[in-house]
């Protein structure tokens, strides 16, 4: 893959984000981040357009949401699915600048700092130039993520870790991103800054369709991209996610990652 390309980028990419947000999760977040009525609101790195659909319903009357993603499919996908008065979607790369967007007095920024281990700080800095001054940044992001399971053969859980790394090495990509988000704020000089942490994948018993089909697409999307071997299992990734298969539709297997909230307010 291409160290720029977005390493879930697929064709399916946009309705798995769209499965598997969930509309009142993203409203209990964003309200305790701050966000009013009346607000102009950024939703960085949308996504399907859901996450900006319910910021813009938190912000009537008056209030207006622009969405910003770097992938032309995404762009299309929200414009057909959440285009509304009041919402406008753009494509533009989060590590250049963003000065024609104007100003905003509400930004969310919600599971993309784990696809840039490297550059994390530096777009946050970036995005913070999109802030009135006493406005409010709100990063989120998962910790230790796709790495919290019991039940794991340890042939399995060793495979699972090991391809992680070879993803934080070759694709940027950063499973610890969540614990880092209160360092940005308070080294950007962020006041009133505040953390909250919940479980986001919490799998358990049987398993739904959304977690089907979120963690299968995962999978195999990550294991095309990445020149992983797999060590361990005679007939390679076939195997592997027979074995994945097995554990993950037990219902006794228990699944879980951290979610961290951080949000602060830009100062005067």
């Amino acid at each position: 893959m291409q160290n720029d390309e977005y390493l879930m980028e697929s064709d399916e990419e946009t309705i798995r984000l769209d499965i598997k947000t969930d509309d009142m999760i993203v409203e209990k977040q964003a309200l305790w981040a701050g966000i009013k009525p009346g607000m102009r609101v950024a939703d960085i790195c949308f996504g399907s357009g859901k996450t900006t659909a319910v910021l813009h319903k938190l912000v009537q009357p008056k209030g207006t949401v622009i969405g910003v993603d770097g992938s032309e499919k995404a762009v299309e996908y929200a414009k057909r699915h959440y285009s509304t008065e009041g919402i406008e979607f753009k494509c533009k790369d989060i590590l250049k600048p963003f000065d024609e967007l104007g100003m905003f007095d509400f930004v969310w920024v919600r599971f993309i700092l784990e696809y840039y281990r490297a550059e994390g700080f530096e777009i946050v800095k970036n995005i913070s130039k999109l802030i009135k001054p006493g406005g409010i940044l709100c990063l989120i992001d998962l910790d230790h993520n796709s790495l919290n399971h019991f039940g794991l053969p340890r042939r399995l859980e060793r495979t699972i870790f090991d391809a992680i790394k070879v993803i934080e090495e070759k694709a940027d990509f950063d499973p610890y991103a969540g614990r880092k988000l209160y360092s940005f704020l308070y080294d950007l000089g962020y006041k009133n800054i505040d953390v909250d942490a919940a479980p986001h994948h919490l799998i358990f018993g049987k398993l739904k369709d959304k977690d089907a089909f979120n963690w299968k697409k995962k999978i195999e999307v990550i294991s095309k991209k990445m020149d992983f071997k797999f060590e361990g299992y005679e007939k390679g990734y076939e195997e592997f996610l027979e074995e994945f298969n097995r554990f993950f539709t037990n219902p006794r297997r228990f699944t879980y990652t951290p979610v961290i909230l951080c949000k602060g307010s830009k100062p005067v």
